[in-house]
């Protein structure tokens, strides 16, 4: 299962690779349960369906926007991809990840 949701992972990784900013202040949400189910792991999607994957972005999209408190994302892990996932999705995961550092402040798009 681990294999299977660090492929989740990277999949979501790929898709917004180069839209992706370290340290960016626009952030992105995207469904890791959703996107499993949509790989092909019901497992996975029943387990993690509602947990969110953070894929801060070079340039903020057109569409809503909410400013969200950067103390949300305590405990959240960081990839060489620039994703970031709360803290037990990374202990669930193979990759090796850092902590997540976010701005005070963050924006979460709508897109």
């Amino acid at each position: 299962m681990k294999r299977h949701l660090d492929e989740v992972l990277e999949s979501i990784a790929k898709e917004y690779g180069g839209n992706i900013l370290d340290g960016s202040r626009h952030y992105l949400e995207v469904d890791i349960g959703k996107r499993a189910e949509v790989l092909g792991y019901p497992k996975l999607k029943e387990k993690y369906g509602q947990v969110y994957a953070i894929v801060p972005l070079k340039h903020p999209v057109n569409g809503m926007k909410v400013r969200i408190d950067g103390r949300t994302f305590v405990n959240y892990a960081k990839y060489d991809s620039g994703i970031a996932v709360p803290g037990y999705i990374a202990d669930d995961a193979v990759q090796p990840y850092k902590p997540y550092i976010p701005n005070n402040s963050m924006i979460l798009n709508f897109a």
